[in-house]
């Protein structure tokens, strides 16, 4: 009974607790997974919070149509133990941007994966709305890593088989809320146009204007500050481990990434599982998205939220690298 007790007042200290007794929440994952490797990591966190009992993944999908990214999703999915996640590609007018450190093509070629070709994923659009349509209102957590192409797509969806709502009804039934990778509110570096919102800055503005749940930002000053990776690459008991494969071939490649690579996916994924209150604090508002991807601020707003640093960044590190080690459950 004492050493209970002991154990119940340990995860109580360290938050353990906290995390394991709420409902596992369900998220979606929307993902650019190739121009950066940061997403690699931001799967291996989610896939880790899965397997402590801290989220279901409903889906993984892609904003990005470079040839490779259903593959590289299937490999992560596959590796932990999760090879039937509904997988989705965006269709029609998108962005395509392959892996410049080509790591992706290394991992399709030595993993097993159950998707081969993009076409033979899910219409991203489609399975939006069948899995949206599927859940208890107000369940669904969206974590964007990517660009705002699915997000705008799924808003101006119409109603279908699946559901009688409209997109724009349907999120805000089903959606509780958004953490989003995007943008820039560090003030002094002045006008900003961050990566994920500028590469397709329409999407990014029908998406920011008109999105009718809540949206937490993790914002490019964030992950800039966060490195991640080097421990993986370091722990020689971790083999046979697409992700470790990834960092290793990915962080000599950049001399920026003598540290580690910088997290900005990580974050995203660490606050829409575990909640920002433990490691960051917020400012509330409104994003102000401009025609060219640019962002403002409006501190009247209500709706958003945006992240700044609380925990000393070695914590959050650590916290992270724990995650990313996370070696996949066996006999599942």
């Amino acid at each position: 009974m004492k050493f209970k007790i002991a154990l119940l007042l340990f995860a109580i200290m360290t938050g353990t607790f906290a995390f394991a007794r709420q409902q596992p929440k369900n998220i979606i994952l929307d993902t650019d997974i190739g121009p950066d490797y940061d997403d690699v990591g931001a799967m291996a966190v989610l896939h880790a919070l899965a397997d402590k009992g801290e989220c279901r993944i409903l889906a993984t999908i892609a904003s990005n149509q470079y040839s490779n990214i259903a593959p590289v999703l299937s490999v992560l999915n596959t590796y932990f133990k999760r090879p039937g996640i509904p997988i989705g590609v965006v269709r029609g007018k998108a962005v395509n941007i392959p892996c410049a450190q080509k790591w992706d093509s290394l991992i399709v070629a030595r993993y097993p994966h159950r998707i081969k070709d993009n076409n033979e994923a899910e219409d991203a659009t489609i399975l939006y709305r069948r899995i949206l349509a599927a859940q208890p209102d107000q369940s669904v957590t969206i974590v964007t890593v990517g660009f705002m192409t699915n997000m705008a797509n799924l808003l101006q969806s119409k109603p279908d088989k699946v559901s009688p709502l409209s997109g724009a009804a349907l999120v805000k039934k089903k959606v509780r809320l958004m953490v989003n990778m995007a943008a820039c509110f560090n003030r002094e570096m002045g006008k900003f146009q961050e990566f994920n919102v500028e590469k397709d800055s329409v999407s990014s503005k029908i998406t920011f204007d008109n999105w009718p749940s809540p949206i937490i930002f993790s914002g490019f000053e964030i992950g800039e500050k966060i490195h991640t990776g080097l421990p993986i690459v370091k722990n020689k008991s971790i083999t046979n481990s697409p992700v470790k494969d990834v960092f290793q071939k990915s962080i000599p490649l950049d001399p920026n990434d003598s540290k580690g690579r910088m997290s900005w996916d990580e974050t995203a994924v660490l606050v829409a599982v575990r909640g920002y209150e433990r490691y960051f604090s917020v400012v509330k508002g409104k994003i102000i998205c401009n025609s060219d991807g640019s962002n403002l601020w409006n501190k009247t707003g209500t709706r958003d939220r945006y992240l700044i640093l609380k925990m000393p960044v070695p914590q959050i590190e650590a916290v992270l690298n724990t995650l990313i080690m996370h070696q996949p459950k066996t006999g599942k």
